[in-house]
């Protein structure tokens, strides 16, 4: 049944991104070339995350940050390197896009648990860690139940929810939430910042 419930898991998120891909390509192209422009090359975000079972792999996202400088050559507070056309791609989820790449050749699927830094893994109780039990996603239960303005804690156990009951239902229904939360552009980021806070791991009682 598991098997079963995988194999169809994957044909979804084979069909979803090669249409996705398709039909969004005068997108992709035209972020791309605008990206080109305003803020330089490279276009692509490429960063090493976690993904099933915590093996790297390499995550593809539109570049939304510039790379200016403070006198000494130390990158600048990310505050100070998101333009707004950057703010744009971020409230839009279109940074997300080239992430469809990623499901495609496997490494993620649609609906899963975000991937997250390579530094967390060592941050995690037993239980948080428990969300690289099934592939991470461009979109999750997390993502419509707060996303980024709800807290890490909340966040995890969300994860762990999706963990325990994943069905190709719920994913739908997480999907069309997905939709309707970038439409209202709702938990783009913390209050009051442009970023999340860095994880830094769950405190012991």
């Amino acid at each position: 049944m598991r098997s079963w419930r995988l194999l169809t898991k994957r044909l979804f998120d084979i069909i979803l991104s090669l249409t996705g891909l398709v039909l969004l390509s005068p997108v992709l192209l035209t972020c791309a070339l605008v990206i080109r422009l305003k803020l330089g090359s490279p276009v692509l975000f490429c960063q090493e995350r976690p993904g099933l079972h915590g093996k790297s792999f390499l995550l593809y996202k539109f570049r939304t940050m510039t790379d200016r400088r403070d006198e000494t050559g130390k990158l600048l507070p990310d505050e100070q390197r998101l333009p707004a056309f950057g703010r744009f791609l971020r409230s839009t989820s279109l940074d997300e896009l080239p992430e469809l790449f990623n499901v495609f050749k496997g490494n993620m699927s649609i609906v899963g648990p975000r991937p997250l830094m390579m530094k967390y893994l060592g941050r995690y109780s037993p239980e948080q860690a428990r969300r690289h039990e099934v592939k991470p996603g461009i979109t999750g239960w997390a993502q419509v139940n707060g996303r980024n303005a709800i807290s890490w804690e909340d966040r995890f156990k969300l994860d762990v929810w999706y963990v325990d009951n994943h069905s190709f239902w719920l994913d739908l229904k997480i999907i069309f939430k997905t939709v309707a939360a970038v439409l209202k552009r709702e938990g783009i980021t913390q209050q009051g910042r442009s970023t999340m806070d860095e994880f830094m791991g769950t405190p012991k009682c």
